[in-house]
């Protein structure tokens, strides 16, 4: 009889492992927030690992009013200096942003 119950704990224990395996998986998927930062009249460097879903926060750290705004038109931020604001990125490819104060601030954000 011990030696049931030893195997009915063992498959118990290994049970318990998959679903550890399945909730580690499912969090590898969760969307993420990538920061970029604006200062000195220029974004910061574009995320390299930006998916559909995720989320992009600008932070303008400037003392000058800016937008982060997508040439596509999905998205058109407007930020106050030493404010921020952010999107959720809903197709994939490459979206060229530009602050419409600024038309020189440019940044090519990819999406996967």
């Amino acid at each position: 009889m011990s030696a049931r119950r030893g195997f009915g704990f063992a498959r118990l224990l290994i049970a318990a492992g998959w679903v550890t395996v399945a909730a580690v998986s499912s969090a590898a998927t969760a969307p993420k927030v990538h920061t970029v930062v604006i200062a000195d009249m220029a974004f910061g460097p574009a995320p390299a690992d930006v998916h559909v879903g995720d989320t992009v926060r600008y932070v303008n750290k400037d003392m000058f009013r800016h937008t982060a705004t997508a040439r596509d038109g999905s998205f058109d931020l407007d930020m106050q200096p030493k404010t921020s604001a952010e999107t959720v990125v809903k197709k994939a490819g490459t979206i060229n942003v530009y602050c419409r104060f600024h038309p020189g601030m440019k940044q090519a954000l990819t999406v996967k």
